[in-house]
């Protein structure tokens, strides 16, 4: 089971494509570290916001998901470089995802804060020049931005960087209700050559990431998943205030639902066994959304491995005869979810 750790609602970007900074949360409402040792084991944890760093007690809860999960990923903007680099000094085996919504000028139009590129670039090179193992970027692709992605995977791959992609949503969580990307043609181009440039790549990892970027081309297409939303089942979202929920795509016009509140419980299991989880987790095989985020895309690939893989074969070989993969042949669409695991 994944988890995704929502520290904050407070930021420093002002983005387009997201609204959380107009909707911040305050230091004393947010849940204190502690709370976080009524978590179970879990395989991954991802540390957002918000902008994680903002806070003061950051530490803190790494120092208690260490105890939770051997693998800790910090998504952040970089815009805090003294303290996320003295972070890694302190905590060398943490992942740093930071985002970059374009090359230079683009990045600091949709985050809203001149000078964010640099410093998220400082931080990348930074954390590389010490050593840290788990580090990458990734850009959300909106309106205009899909031939900086092609740009920055390049900058990616000569930096031996990881890097990830989103296509933007709407959600509770961004406080949006009109992103929608509008120029499709251009931007299904731009998946597709990355897509292909991915598994033209030696590492199987990039060949797996090449099915991701496919799914967000269906996502595009307004298509129903490739893979089955487990959300609330393979995966959940602590926010703030110590809710636990199934995700953070949740549109309260279609639905909106907490699976319970860590304060309340004795001990995470307690709100994971509730008929008020099993609940929310009927509402998710009924979601009329089809969201594809990384956050609950990647468990969902892992427990669906043998398809995604027949996929990477099948398009290797193509590859290997010269042929481009098209997203016109897209994967066939995969059964319903499965019962919730809690190991």
């Amino acid at each position: 089971m994944e988890a995704a750790i929502i520290a904050t609602y407070r930021c420093p970007m002002k983005c387009v494509m997201c609204n959380i900074w107009k909707h911040p949360t305050t230091a004393d409402e947010e849940f204190k570290p502690d709370l976080l040792r009524k978590l179970p084991r879990l395989k991954l944890v991802n540390l957002t916001g918000g902008e994680p760093a903002i806070r003061e007690d950051l530490e803190s809860i790494v120092d208690i998901l260490f105890t939770k999960t051997s693998r800790v990923v910090i998504s952040t903007s970089g815009w805090f470089e003294e303290r996320t680099l003295a972070l890694a000094q302190k905590y060398p085996k943490l992942g740093f995802r930071v985002s970059i919504e374009g090359l230079s000028q683009k990045n600091d139009e949709l985050r809203g804060r001149q000078g964010g590129f640099d410093r998220g670039l400082r931080v990348l090179l930074g954390l590389k020049r010490m050593g840290i193992k788990d580090i990458g970027f990734g850009i959300t692709v909106s309106n205009n931005n899909s031939s900086d992605m092609l740009a920055l995977y390049e900058l990616a791959k000569e930096l031996n960087l990881q890097f990830a992609t989103a296509a933007f949503h709407n959600s509770f969580y961004f406080h949006k209700d009109d992103n929608a990307i509008t120029n499709k043609d251009e931007v299904i181009s731009n998946f597709e050559d990355l897509c292909n440039r991915l598994l033209a790549e030696r590492h199987p990892k990039s060949w797996f990431r090449a099915y991701f970027n496919m799914g967000l081309i269906n996502y595009i297409r307004g298509n129903g998943r490739l893979l089955p939303c487990e959300a609330g089942s393979a995966s959940f979202f602590i926010d703030p205030w110590g809710n636990v929920l199934p995700c953070n795509g949740m549109e309260k016009k279609c639905w909106y639902g907490i699976m319970g509140n860590l304060k309340e419980a004795a001990d995470f299991m307690e709100i994971w066994n509730s008929r008020q989880a099993e609940e929310i987790r009927k509402k998710v095989r009924n979601c009329p959304k089809n969201c594809w985020m990384i956050g609950s895309v990647s468990p969902v690939m892992k427990r669906h491995m043998r398809k995604v893989a027949m996929w990477v074969i099948k398009n290797k070989i193509r590859r290997a005869f010269g042929q481009k993969i098209l997203s016109d042949y897209m994967p066939a669409r995969i059964g319903s979810a499965g019962p919730p695991n809690a190991e």
